[in-house]
């Protein structure tokens, strides 16, 4: 398998891509630390079934990604659990929406502390163990607002253009020491989330799904379809893999030619 013997930890991975893209190392030989909030027997459910599924090894840590302290300790438990951090997919994200002039200021730093702060914070702390190895994967879901903007996104089109700027210094420090940094920046996923805002839109607006997912939601979106959890796991493994060992400090849209325009 691709990456047998690999270790990583995927952070906001309870559903949606996180979760897509944990099943997807899982699948390919990797053991797995999830991450989120949500009920406790799902999360247990979802823990259980995916070691039994792909035969790795999974785990599963609260940390709450706002929390710097807590975000290391994370690290440091993967650590123990699985013997090394090999692969660190920095996932976890929170989006608020609102005109700058009336942007709640608690809500700025709530998004900047998880959706960039908390990569900072788990990289720094998953560096140490990648040096002396000499081998580490270091990937940052960014976003397609890392690359572009949209109105009323302040604090995450800054957060995710921030998450693209910290990838590319990661990479540039770690380029002589067999680690490498990515950025992969998705346009609209299909999750359990989106699918639910696709019902509210159209009773909303008294109009059919099919006309909110390709007027509303996918409207910046040319190829106009969704992207799958399966897409990015994909990626994710491939940015995994000795094969990509060449592919550093770059951001990889995956967002059916939003980013094209």
């Amino acid at each position: 398998m691709l990456l047998k013997g690999k270790s990583a930890i995927v952070t906001g991975s309870t559903s949606g891509i996180g979760l897509g893209m944990a099943r997807a190392l899982a699948e390919s030989g990797a053991n797995v630390m999830l991450n989120g909030f949500g009920d406790a027997k799902a999360i247990e459910a979802t823990r259980a079934g995916l070691a039994k599924d792909t035969g790795a090894k999974i785990l599963y840590s609260a940390a709450d990604m706002s929390k710097g302290d807590q975000v290391t300790a994370m690290v440091r438990a993967a650590e123990a659990g699985f013997g090394a951090v090999d692969i660190l997919v920095n996932n976890a994200g929170i989006q608020f929406v609102s005109p700058v002039a009336d942007f709640p200021e608690e809500k700025w730093a709530a998004v900047l502390a998880i959706d960039l702060s908390s990569n900072f914070v788990a990289i720094k702390a998953a560096l140490p163990g990648m040096q002396a190895r000499k081998w580490g994967r270091i990937i940052n879901v960014s976003s397609a607002h890392g690359l572009v903007g949209s109105p009323f996104k302040a604090a995450y089109v800054s957060a995710k253009h921030g998450v693209v700027g910290l990838t590319k210094v990661v990479a540039l420090e770690m380029a002589e020491l067999g680690i490498t940094c990515n950025a992969i920046c998705p346009g609209f996923v299909r999750t359990p989330l989106v699918e639910g805002q696709i019902d509210d839109q159209a009773k909303a607006h008294g109009i059919p799904r099919e006309q909110v997912i390709r007027d509303v939601i996918l409207a910046s979106q040319p190829n106009k379809r969704f992207i799958e959890v399966e897409e990015l796991g994909a990626l994710a493994v491939f940015l995994s893999s000795d094969m990509a060992r060449s592919i550093t400090g770059i951001a990889i849209p995956v967002d059916g030619g939003w980013t094209a325009r």
